[in-house]
């Protein structure tokens, strides 16, 4: 309804903060993160501070964290993969849901970005952990069921899978557990485990419909640990 809502007025106390000018930039940037952590979601945002006129910037994503992905890829040069691998899925056990977007770039360099309830986890957590778990299994056992690794060939490992890997992982909680006072980090048995699982199936079944870029993914990983 037009005219409806809520208003708040927030002006900063300078004996509390280092600095009370609020930068456009600053929150644009975190406006446009929120907007691709929920689909669908419209933020505005409007300076009215410019000499010459209001400034202002929209958001709206349709596809959440798919096109999060897209764009890390497209803002560090890489190359973008056709296929973005995206899925959320809801688990009672964690009270909540994960949302999950991946791709392997051409790149060497991994991005891998981690929320909880649309805030960054910087120090990661144990959706992050679940996340590297999930990937590994997928992509071990898609190779060996596709003898794409000898049997003298140990199983992949979460950090040489995560080369060339851009992901972003969002979690969704009812009651989200950290550790420590900054909620830098994420905790919470039953989050790992529902996101290790959600990603080794939803990966897995992803790699089995499509094994050509399966195949070249894996054979880019093995070669490197070879050369190693």
């Amino acid at each position: 309804m037009t005219g409806s809502g809520t208003t708040i007025a927030f002006w900063p106390d300078a004996d509390i903060f280092e600095t009370t000018q609020c930068s456009f930039a600053v929150l644009a940037k975190r406006f446009r993160e929120v907007a691709l952590l929920n689909r669908g979601l419209s933020i505005s945002l409007t300076d009215e501070r410019p000499l010459g006129g209001p400034q202002l910037v929209r958001f709206r994503f349709s596809g959440g964290p798919r096109d999060f992905v897209a764009l890390l890829d497209a803002e560090t040069g890489a190359q973008v993969p056709p296929d973005v691998i995206a899925f959320e899925r809801e688990d009672a056990r964690m009270a909540g849901t994960v949302d999950v977007a991946l791709s392997w770039s051409g790149s060497r360099e991994e991005q891998v970005r981690t929320f909880a309830n649309s805030v960054p986890t910087p120090q990661g957590g144990t959706h992050t952990e679940g996340f590297r778990a999930g990937v590994a299994a997928a992509v071990t056992a898609h190779a060996r069921q596709r003898r794409l690794l000898t049997a003298a060939d140990p199983d992949l490992t979460a950090d040489r899978i995560g080369e060339g890997m851009t992901a972003v992982v969002s979690v969704k909680l009812d009651r989200p557990e950290y550790v420590g006072a900054t909620r830098g980090e994420l905790g919470g048995a039953d989050v790992h485990d529902g996101v290790e699982q959600a990603v080794r199936e939803h990966l897995g079944s992803w790699l089995a419909q499509h094994p050509e870029q399966a195949a070249a993914v894996i054979d880019r990983i093995v070669q490197a640990t070879h050369q190693e």
